[in-house]
């Protein structure tokens, strides 16, 4: 039998701290969903047109929603392969 490695360990630790947080999400959104006031009326479909609202309605956008952003160039840093490796970039 093999002897278990760091690698493993820490990749059971990992594993264990993301199922950790995906839990601890899962109960804030269901406390979420059960003080939300549509919660209590699941079993009435009656009631759900009075919980429909109005969206809002305008003038149509027009092509690129506003002013093009001008290109800028900016200075910045990025790993590649190991290394880092600075120069311009278009935003």
């Amino acid at each position: 039998m093999n002897a278990p490695t760091r690698r493993a360990f820490l990749g059971f630790a990992q594993g264990a701290v993301a199922a950790a947080a995906v839990g601890a999400i899962g109960v804030r959104f269901i406390a979420t969903a059960e003080a939300m006031p549509v919660a209590a009326n699941l079993g009435r479909a009656a009631i759900t047109t009075d919980l429909a609202t109005q969206a809002q309605w305008g003038p149509p956008h027009g092509p690129g929603w506003g002013r093009p952003r001008p290109r800028r160039r900016r200075w910045v840093c990025w790993w590649h392969r190991g290394r880092r490796h600075c120069g311009w970039r278009w935003r």
